[in-house]
């Protein structure tokens, strides 16, 4: 084909129905409910019923049952929910620009009128050891000679840097915050203890957007291995209000509780030795010196 991309499989029949299909079926999952479906979406209840019977024809079976007009997912609704909303994120997220692959790698960028704004991308795990600090390579080669058990021995010393998650439904609850940890040293030890037991916060940009940064740690629950993401954003520092400008890299790794259950451990580094499109060193630079680590 002389260079040319490969043209799709003509034998696979596509719906262009299938992003408002999928819009009114997640839609309608998180409202349970059509008439505020319909609100939401500015679409109308013959429509939303439309589009969630033509994606249970695809899918083979109902995705709600109705009682006393309440709808509730069944099965296979639940089953399909996580895909359907990463899909949708997916192609939101590539038609506004706010998410594409570099080098295969995950690549996002949002920036807000508010002045909010996040920019992350994927790195290949072997720049980790070009790191300037020997921090991050450290907690990587403690979590290989644990075998990713969180409570062997070759882990005690590096996890004061880390920060460890259990997964509780959707959510990633802090189950531990090491005193050298990046958490710690931003936030304060105040915020950082009384977050034991709270979901990881919700990021702002809205819940597509949430979706897509959550990718990172799905991504590394679902294969039970290491990712490497390099981050500039704004958090506010301590307990005031005021967002502040950090950069650093995250190196998230899949491990075990002693009970078998997955634990995510998450080690960050803040630093302006980061690589991420359309990011200057200016902009990196506007972090703090003083909270280089």
């Amino acid at each position: 084909m002389d260079g040319n991309l490969p043209l799709p499989n003509s034998n696979v029949r596509s719906n262009p129905l299938l992003f408002e299909m999928l819009r009114s079926f997640t839609c309608l999952a998180a409202t349970l409910n059509l008439s505020h479906a319909v609100r939401e979406l500015h679409s109308t209840r013959q429509t939303v019923r439309r589009h969630v019977n033509q994606l249970e024809e695809i899918k083979g079976g109902p995705l709600f049952a109705v009682a006393d007009r309440q709808y509730v997912l069944t099965e296979l609704g639940s089953a399909v929910l996580p895909e359907a909303l990463d899909l949708l994120a997916r192609a939101e997220g590539w038609l506004t620009g706010q998410s594409r692959l570099i080098n295969g790698m995950q690549y996002l960028r949002r920036e807000d009128p508010d002045g909010w704004f996040f920019f992350q991308q994927q790195q290949p795990i072997g720049k980790l050891f070009e790191s300037t600090s020997p921090m991050l390579p450290d907690v990587m080669k403690a979590w290989a000679l644990a075998g990713g058990h969180l409570e062997h021995d070759a882990l005690k010393r590096v996890r004061p840097n880390c920060t460890v998650f259990r997964r509780a439904g959707e959510e990633w609850l802090f189950t531990e915050v090491g005193e050298k940890s990046s958490f710690v040293t931003w936030f304060g030890w105040t915020v950082s203890r009384s977050s034991i037991g709270r979901p990881l916060g919700e990021m702002p940009g809205g819940g597509n957007f949430g979706v897509l940064s959550n990718v990172a740690y799905a991504e590394v629950e679902t294969n039970q291995s290491v990712r490497l993401d390099h981050i500039f954003t704004v958090l506010p520092m301590g307990t005031k209000a005021e967002m502040l400008p950090i950069s650093f890299e995250r190196l998230l790794l899949g491990a075990r509780f002693p009970d078998d259950s997955f634990a995510m451990i998450s080690a960050v580094r803040r630093t302006y030795d980061v690589d991420i499109q359309d990011v200057s060193d200016d902009m990196l630079r506007q972090m703090s010196e003083d909270m280089v680590m």
